[in-house]
């Protein structure tokens, strides 16, 4: 019989963060070896935690892989830099910058509405290609004739494969350029950010596929008995691409980076990312403003996601952050990642957050170890 492969914590934490550490170990320990878990963190823009499992196949810190719809808070931070440089308006409808939106009463729909979710079209119905999803201009376009699932505004649900293309749409049109470009121009090269919305050829040999979830038994049981209602089936493209895993692991996705799961990167790249937002890294200065940071956070949807089912889903683009971790601040705002991957920033206490894994995490959506990690990271910065 083959040996286990061990699991071990390689990285360094700043004085003060030793506990958290310990909590990583604790969570890798009890991972399969091929987790590919990594953790990061920074406060007032210094890096704190910079934590990775290894094996004896030594794995390294820097190695990038699909990190699904974390990739959304970089669209979102693309379109608040747009919205403090006064280029886009909030409260400007959507179809003021693209007419062909205003199609099967769409007409009235708000940028801020969109961005909340509330436009109805949260996928193609009858599913989508992978080649599909990753082409975000034709996507656009689909979307745009398309009859809504709710009357726009009066409901909100994930538009989980799909809202980058609509919002990057509302950018090409506003600036005659892709989101993607904006991000690699403003916020991944001035910065170095190991987090890519198009993945430069040259790195793939630093890049690993992303693993599909190996549940138990019991655990199989309960995904075979979840009942999908119609917006679910669409939003997740169930049709399409009922295995997501393939999705992330596309050559094509990875090489155009869709905005709303089509990044690649790690832990390092993302916690940078929001840190450079919020704080400024390493003494330089926020790229955000408190009152563009107030218009993105300071609203919370109220009641349930129609598709999800969570409750105070989203704040302006931004998956609230509070909810899921009641330790944060309550204008703590994020985005997770379909494998398990999560990110946040917390306003309060100056922290970026960044978890990655490659292994996909029982159930979906941000893994459960999360919850314990970032409460670790919490009591450390404000002990």
């Amino acid at each position: 019989m083959a040996e286990t492969a061990r699991v071990q914590v390689a990285g360094e934490v700043a004085a003060g963060f030793e506990a958290v550490r310990e909590e990583f170990a604790a969570v890798v320990a009890g991972e399969p070896a091929d987790t590919g878990a990594q953790l990061a963190v920074y406060q007032g823009g210094r890096r704190v935690v910079d934590l990775w499992a290894v094996t004896d196949a030594q794995e390294a810190g820097d190695e990038l892989a699909p990190l699904f719809s974390v990739t959304k808070g970089a669209a979102y931070l693309v379109t608040a830099l747009l919205v403090q440089d006064g280029v886009l308006d909030l409260d400007r409808e959507v179809a003021h910058y693209w007419p062909e939106f205003a199609a099967q009463g769409k007409s009235a729909l708000t940028l801020r509405a969109l961005l909340q979710h509330r436009a109805g079209v949260v996928g193609i119905p009858g599913g989508a290609s992978v080649d599909e999803l990753a082409d975000e201009p034709a996507l656009a376009a689909r979307l745009a004739g398309q009859r809504p699932l709710w009357q726009p505004g009066t409901a909100y649900g994930y538009h989980a494969l799909v809202i980058g293309a609509l919002v990057g749409e509302v950018v090409r049109r506003a600036t005659g350029r892709t989101v993607q470009e904006i991000y690699e121009e403003r916020l991944r090269s001035p910065y170095g950010l190991d987090f890519y919305l198009g993945l430069p050829e040259q790195l793939a040999g630093r890049t690993r596929d992303v693993l599909p979830m190996r549940p138990t038994p019991e655990q199989a049981a309960q995904l075979a008995a979840g009942v999908l209602g119609e917006a679910m089936r669409i939003a997740f493209n169930v049709e399409g691409t009922p295995d997501i895993t393939v999705y992330g692991n596309s050559p094509l996705v990875r090489a155009n980076g869709p905005a709303s799961a089509g990044g690649v990167g790690n832990a390092r790249g993302v916690a940078g990312l929001y840190a450079a937002a919020l704080t400024g890294l390493d003494g330089g200065p926020a790229l955000l403003r408190p009152d563009t940071l107030a218009r993105f956070t300071g609203e919370r949807t109220a009641g349930a996601d129609v598709v999800t089912g969570e409750v105070e889903h989203f704040l302006v683009g931004f998956e609230t952050q509070q909810v899921r971790y009641p330790y944060l601040g309550a204008d703590a705002f994020g985005h997770c990642g379909a494998a398990g991957s999560e990110a946040w920033a917390d306003p309060s206490t100056g922290l970026t957050y960044a978890y990655a894994r490659r292994l996909w995490a029982f159930p979906g959506g941000a893994a459960p170890e999360n919850l314990r990690l970032g409460e670790a990271v919490f009591k450390a910065a404000t002990a």
